[in-house]
């Protein structure tokens, strides 16, 4: 990698696949902007500042648009999408090269062959039983994304336990822990929980130390949707904590919030603790997403025998296999014109045939509390979208990135284009493996985005979820053109990535 601030020069090239001319240079490490070429060769960028001289097969003027690393999306639940939906659009059009899949403790692997995901969250049916195949899969879907996977929590324990309430025998606990042994041998970059769901949240807290213990020894992290969000957060972030301590691993707080008014500003104080256990030698950070809403699988948030009216009255329908012409929907709005409470709406949906598939949004979270987040230096961004087109899916699922861009950097100031920038791509890359992306820089992977930082930003919203953003002029995969002017690309290059190797 050259010093900081200065241009990295190529020897002379046979031939060039891709050149990128006249650009603005950021580097993804947080340095001031060069001015420059960028070429690449072989999937891989061959030269950055000057030009090598060799004629290339596509040349695009980049006119002085802003050129990047393409954005790491390090907290997703595509496992099932990079089959399903493999052109991936929602991220590649806002500039989202690579994924980390397996979050919030579940993951697509391992698995029961032919078994489905019991949240349906991931929407996968398993034609393979541990992460190699898996990752033979997604190679032969060629997805437009490249992707990293976490091992799950709770998609371990369903499989050795079930949906039982109660601690592992020894024997039960060696079967998990060789579940996790084998994901990491086999390329997963750590181990994520979810433990507010099913059956994570049946776990005691020593399980988890001896879970991430496997996955320290090969070198992972844990990552985690803490056991709570709410009144007792930062209890939840010390039992993160303890377990990093105790395991010997990195701890990622997965979606840092702080959910429910009475918990607003709560973020300060969790962050407080996140930075007095750096100081300590434990090695924390987080993600954030930029919305004041969450979304998940409605059957996990709610108990029939008490359900919460304060939540029921900030709940919007996402998708509802139950009751199509819900989604888009406030519950209190139903309510109002079915002449019933809004838990008895909830009730109503989640009993229903094909009730429990419900994918909600949460309106929970305080727009200070995110600018808080995205101040930090260690906190950078994943979506947290929940893959489902058919109904309409929280904003973030197509938005999430250029919304950073355009409304928390250009308009609200919160930080600067170069530090986002970093939070997106080197910085994720470095916390999640993945080896030779995040910087533009001679050698590296050509994950690239040409993007306009006076127009980027979000079009998607609650009513209308599905818009592609603008601003986003170019996208290229390994060195493959994916995306370009608002037209989605035939080719594909994504891959399935291993931790630590380029």
């Amino acid at each position: 990698m050259s010093a900081p601030g200065r241009l990295a020069y190529a020897a002379p090239m046979a031939a060039v696949d891709l050149a990128l001319r006249n650009a603005r240079i950021l580097d993804g490490t947080g340095s001031a902007v060069l001015e420059g070429d960028v070429e690449v060769t072989g999937g891989r960028i061959s030269a950055v500042g000057r030009a090598s001289g060799a004629a290339a097969t596509v040349e695009i003027d980049a006119a002085g648009m802003l050129l990047t690393p393409g954005f790491v999306d390090v907290h997703t639940h595509d496992d099932g999408a990079l089959l399903s939906h493999p052109e991936l659009g929602f991220k590649i059009s806002q500039g989202c090269t690579s994924l980390v899949i397996g979050n919030c403790g579940f993951s697509a692997a391992p698995a029961l062959l032919g078994a489905t995901d019991h949240t349906k969250l991931l929407r996968t049916t398993a034609g393979w039983t541990d992460l190699a195949g898996y990752a033979a899969a997604v190679h032969d879907a060629q997805p437009a994304c490249n992707a990293m996977a976490l091992v799950g929590h709770n998609t371990v324990r369903h499989l050795v336990l079930g949906l039982e309430r109660r601690e592992p025998t020894p024997a039960e606990l060696d079967r998990m822990r060789a579940h996790v042994r084998l994901a990491m041998e086999q390329g997963a970059c750590g181990l994520s929980t979810g433990l507010i769901y099913e059956p994570g949240r049946y776990s005691q807290t020593a399980e988890i130390v001896e879970l991430a213990r496997v996955a320290a020894e090969a070198g992972g992290l844990y990552t985690t949707h803490l056991r709570n969000e709410g009144d007792r957060l930062l209890d939840a972030v010390q039992e993160a904590l303890h377990i990093g301590r105790e395991a010997g691993l990195p701890v990622q707080i997965s979606h840092h919030k702080a959910a429910g008014r009475q918990n607003w500003g709560k973020v300060g104080a969790s962050l407080a603790l996140m930075d007095q256990a750096n100081a300590e030698g434990l090695d924390v950070m987080a993600d954030v997403y930029p919305y004041t809403a969450g979304s998940g699988p409605m059957a996990q948030y709610f108990n029939l025998d008490r359900l919460d009216p304060a939540l029921a009255e900030v709940i919007r329908f996402a998708s509802c296999p139950a009751r199509r012409e819900l989604e888009g929907r406030m519950c209190v709005d139903v309510a109002g014109e079915w002449g019933v409470a809004p838990v008895d709406v909830i009730r109503q949906v989640l009993t229903a045939p094909r009730g429990t598939e419900t994918i909600c949004i949460q309106f929970l979270i305080d727009e200070a509390d995110i600018e808080t987040n995205l101040r930090h230096p260690l906190v950078m961004v994943g979506s947290d979208g929940i893959p489902d087109l058919n109904g309409r899916p929280h904003p973030r699922l197509f938005g999430t990135f250029p919304r950073v861009l355009g409304h928390y950097v250009r308009e609200r100031d919160v930080l600067p284009l170069g530090e986002a920038v970093r939070r997106m791509t080197s910085l994720s890359c470095d916390r999640f493996g993945l080896v030779d992306r995040g910087r533009v820089v001679q050698g590296g992977w050509a994950d690239l985005v040409l993007l306009d930082e006076l127009t980027v930003a979000d079009r998607a919203t609650y009513d209308e979820p599905k818009l592609e953003s603008t601003g986003i002029g170019l996208v290229a995969v390994n060195g493959v053109i994916s995306y370009r002017d608002g037209v989605h690309q035939p080719v594909r290059a994504g891959r399935m990535l291993r931790r630590g190797r380029s």
